[in-house]
């Protein structure tokens, strides 16, 4: 069909990217990756360990923008695919509901939610993650902890840009903030 979009050849160049991140907010996923029992508890909640730009370490979920032309659900597929691995088995709905939707911006007085590159809306989710996972792309590690590991103050420490917070809103929505 003529009328079909070819996302590959819709990415930007670097500067391009940047030109537009300093003018429109970008549009982003957020994806909780969690393990759940058999009454669909969560258990364990899957945490990235990521180099920043800036050279620092820091805890975080799967991120990323969303294509021009993709579909949101596919956006969460490809971004938890690129950073847990193709066996990660995630189990997204056909027609996915974030649980929030967060703001970013480069203050971070505005929000508590912070890119320095950019303002970026990101819709948030929770994803029950099923197969084996490994890191993979830039992420340098994956760890499975529980909702209390993941909310205490050692690991809050280890996230930035109020990925910390994001987590306690994940296990708030599912009925898991310890």
């Amino acid at each position: 069909m003529s009328d079909m979009l070819d996302t590959r050849a819709a990415w930007l160049s670097e500067s391009d990217l940047e030109s537009a991140r300093e003018r429109v907010p970008m549009v982003y996923v957020d994806a909780v990756p969690v393990r759940t029992d058999e009454r669909g508890q969560v258990t364990t909640v899957g945490l990235l360990l990521r180099g920043l730009p800036d050279g620092s370490i820091s805890r975080a979920v799967v991120s990323g923008r969303v294509l021009y032309g993709e579909r949101v659900r596919d956006a969460l597929l490809r971004h938890l695919e690129k950073d847990l691995g193709p066996m990660a088995l995630p189990q997204v709905p056909t027609s996915p509901q974030p649980f929030t939707i967060v703001e970013y911006f480069p203050d971070e007085t505005v929000t508590g939610f912070h890119d320095p590159r950019q303002h970026a809306v990101s819709l948030a989710y929770v994803v029950p993650i099923d197969g084996d996972c490994a890191p993979s792309q830039d992420a340098l590690d994956l760890v499975w902890v529980t909702p209390q590991e993941a909310t205490s103050p050692a690991f809050q420490q280890e996230m930035s840009g109020g990925q910390g917070r994001l987590i306690r809103m994940a296990l708030a929505y599912s009925g898991q903030l310890p």
